[in-house]
């Protein structure tokens, strides 16, 4: 009986390194509105910071974004294509949002991930993988 105790906590120690790699493969995919400044158009300019830490490097990565105005009303739709997104990397990304001021955007919502496809695998659904960031005076939200 003596032995039971040890034996418990050397097949606990096992079944936590057996599971260690499969947390640690995943450290998820950041996404950061970084700035946002005027464009040459009249537009707005916004910068996008991609913090790739999963296990995968991505061939496929669109969002589709409602921009909210001023007073939080949904002005449009666009959809983004931020792929590909290395491994281990930070990407930036700059997408023009055309004919809208950035002092009139409130809000930039994550409606949807049209495409999130890691390199030379089958689409999966990404949004558990997301963390969303703004530094800049608009939210980004899920």
């Amino acid at each position: 009986m003596r032995h039971r105790p040890r034996r418990f906590f050397l097949l606990a120690a096992a079944l936590c390194l057996l599971a260690a790699p499969g947390l640690a493969q995943d450290g998820g995919l950041t996404v950061e509105l970084n700035k946002m400044e005027p464009a040459e158009s009249g537009g707005c300019n916004a910068f996008f910071l991609f913090r790739n830490a999963t296990d995968n490097s991505f061939e496929g990565f669109e969002m589709s974004l409602a921009v909210l105005d001023g007073a939080g009303v949904i002005d449009r739709l666009l959809s983004i294509d931020a792929a590909p997104l290395p491994l281990a990397r930070t990407t930036l990304k700059l997408f023009e949002i055309p004919e809208l001021a950035c002092t009139d955007i409130s809000e930039i919502l994550l409606h949807d991930l049209t495409s999130c496809r890691p390199q030379n695998g089958a689409e999966m659904d990404c949004f558990p993988l997301l963390t969303l960031r703004s530094k800049a005076d608009t939210a980004l939200v899920k």
